[in-house]
């Protein structure tokens, strides 16, 4: 046993981002020697918990905790996600599906999507959407497991994430966190006190008196960062002249429409209305720019176009995009909200956490709190919530609409570099790259810029290396089986059952 190794480990703040911290440090080194976890909380200060739909790298999470998939469904709410269907974005009327999985299948080395761009080059004008089965399934209410069995088939190239109550998931971490060993203290931080040696934090003092020392501290605080920023002062890098919505205002409603394993977002006069459907309830939100549009106007808006009755009043949030420019300083990490805010359209935030708590553990210290891992993981940090910026800001920038002032800045504005680079290589021949190791990978690229109407201006000519009729009778072929496919897939309503789920 290391002399220098943590002890005691302090988790500041609990919602999402606290019990994923807690569950998953419990479950990977709980059983480290002497090794104590203890989550500080209080009831009284709330959470946002909004955050409802994930990506699929949720799934691996919850496998590496040794969760029952369908325990996880039972006890969250959860329904099941293809991808994301989003409307209205390029120009209102306008729709496509940014599908998880993969479209079609390589042939002769080449990607897909350029036999795909050679077919419209011969007038086939049929959409992306038609050659996903995640895009398919998810627009008729159908869902169905990934079949790596079956690697000829279409079901090999599903993949899936969840929408789920987060104040629910939280609170089944929690029992999984308090299982493995993690204590949890109810109370309000009132203090901090550094050690004059280090400057690093040696303990936090609760309103109730208690004093509450650790090796480690890691600040799922919120917005607040109540440690990293106010104690700390990592400060902040703003991102807001590229994301300007600002704000968002969220209420559920009862179920109504389609049941459909899909997040929606739809695209209104000053930002974006997500629409996320649980078992039990939709969770809805306008993301806006309160520089565009007032907090009473987004309010109205999201109320006169819910599928159900609202069950509660309207919540508003108040945020800005960017990153603490450290996420680790001394022996204090920030998770979650703590460590920076990108807006949900993509339905990172949850995954950021992962992401976070996965770097945390490959990087996990002594006390001695090694500057160089410390420098990896800020640097990494950052890269994660740049890489997702930009994907984001294509989102914006990629539409024709000019009906309002908001679209108007957001048409117009400069991309980053990185993106800029992206989207003309795009238009260019349909090439598409990803750097390293982003959370986007050249599928989602795909999805989104051909989604957001982006036509490239040719595609890759080993393309050619099919004929012109057999390019289209491959075409007809592929998007035929996942058609077929696809309707065999139970619906979702019925699958969830088979889980014991009962919807409302």
């Amino acid at each position: 046993m290391r002399a220098d190794a943590i002890r005691r480990v302090v988790i500041v703040g609990g919602g999402t981002a606290g019990w994923m911290a807690a569950a998953a440090i419990s479950r990977v080194i709980g059983d480290m020697p002497g090794l104590s976890i203890e989550l500080v909380e209080s009831e009284a200060i709330g959470t946002v918990g909004v955050g409802e739909a994930t990506i699929p790298q949720i799934v691996l999470f919850n496998k590496m905790l040794g969760i029952d998939e369908a325990e996880f469904l039972r006890e969250t709410r959860a329904t099941y996600k293809l991808g994301i269907e989003f409307v209205d974005w390029v120009r209102p009327g306008h729709r496509y599906v940014h599908p998880f999985g993969f479209y079609g299948l390589d042939m002769k080395g080449i990607e897909f999507h350029h036999f795909w761009l050679k077919g419209r080059s011969l007038g086939d004008t049929t959409p992306l959407d038609a050659y996903s089965i995640s895009a398919v399934a998810g627009l008729r209410e159908r869902f169905g497991h990934p079949r790596a069995d079956q690697p000829g088939s279409p079901l090999s190239q599903l993949a899936y994430a969840f929408q789920f109550d987060a104040a629910l998931y939280a609170r089944f971490l929690r029992r999984l966190a308090e299982a493995n060993g993690v204590r949890r203290s109810e109370g309000r931080i009132v203090a901090v006190e550094r050690a004059p040696d280090s400057g690093h934090i040696a303990a936090v003092i609760l309103e109730a008196g208690t004093r509450i020392e650790g090796d480690l501290f890691i600040d799922c605080s919120g917005f607040r960062g109540l440690l990293i920023e106010e104690e700390l002062a990592a400060g902040f890098e703003d991102w807001s002249h590229w994301l300007p919505c600002d704000r968002a205002v969220a209420v559920p409603c009862a179920p109504g429409g389609l049941r459909q394993p899909l997040t929606r977002s739809t695209a209104r006069a000053a930002g974006w209305q997500w629409r996320i459907p649980l078992q039990h309830r939709i969770g809805n939100g306008y993301v806006y720019s309160s520089t565009h549009l007032s907090d009473d106007e987004a309010a109205a808006t999201l109320l006169a176009n819910l599928d159900g009755v609202p069950l509660g009043d309207p919540r508003p949030l108040r945020f800005t995009a960017g990153h603490r420019r450290r996420a680790w300083i001394g022996n204090v990490v920030a998770l979650g909200l703590a460590g920076g805010f990108l807006e949900p359209l993509e339905s990172t935030s949850i995954h950021l956490v992962q992401s976070a708590v996965a770097r945390l553990l490959t990087y996990w210290p002594t006390r001695q709190f090694d500057q160089v891992e410390i420098d990896r993981f800020n640097s990494a940090h950052i890269t994660d919530y740049r890489d997702i910026r930009d994907f984001l800001i294509l989102h914006y920038k990629a539409t024709e609409r000019a009906d309002t002032a908001f679209w108007d800045y957001c048409r117009t504005l400069e991309p980053p570099p990185g993106l800029a680079e992206k989207l003309a290589m795009f238009r260019a021949n349909g090439r598409i790259f990803r750097e390293g190791s982003e959370l986007f990978t050249e599928t989602n690229w795909l999805a989104v810029m051909v989604g957001q109407g982006i036509v490239p201006g040719g595609y890759h000519p080993a393309a050619d290396l099919l004929s012109d009729a057999e390019t289209l009778s491959r075409l007809d072929h592929i998007r035929r089986v996942v058609a077929e496919t696809a309707t065999l897939l139970p619906r979702q309503d019925a699958y969830l059952a088979t889980q014991g789920c009962a919807l409302a």
